[in-house]
């Protein structure tokens, strides 16, 4: 299993909980991203850029997924993605998509989204990461690890 990270949006907190699990339990953690970023060095954690460009991380994420794998991302079409292929989601809030509820949000994101471009206001994005969203995200990434 590889756990592989929609690097990009991922907050900081985040990463560094990846590093630390990558650490502990010997389990490959890389990051995609269209961004240079800098990573701890550790022969667990690895680091590769894509070119800028819509969408071209996550279908990098998607190309390279095993069933089995592990993803983190928000994004909710890669994450559709991710599962059609047998791999598993958590997003950085801690809250895991499976083949349950993963048409649910999918189908969401899409009627708001189609709210937005008709030029309905709905305020902000989401509300900034707190202590607790990180402890969410540690406890469910800690669950998830304890049932393989």
């Amino acid at each position: 299993m590889n756990i592989w990270v929609d690097a990009d949006a991922c907050p900081r907190p985040i990463k560094e909980i990846l590093f630390r699990v990558a650490e502990r339990t010997a389990i490959t953690v890389t990051l995609i991203a269209n961004q240079p970023m800098t990573v701890r060095p550790s022969r667990f954690i690895k680091f590769i850029q894509v070119p800028s460009g819509f969408d071209l991380a996550d279908h990098e994420i998607v190309r390279r997924v095993s069933s089995g794998d592990l993803v983190i991302t928000a994004d909710i079409p890669l994450a559709y993605e991710v599962i059609e292929k047998g791999g598993h989601v958590i997003n950085p809030r801690g809250e895991r998509y499976t083949q349950d509820n993963i048409r649910q949000q999918l189908t969401l994101r899409d009627f708001m989204d189609t709210l937005r471009f008709s030029g309905l206001e709905l305020g902000g994005g989401p509300a900034a990461m707190t202590s607790k969203d990180n402890q969410a995200f540690a406890n469910q990434l800690d669950k998830f690890l304890a049932s393989r």
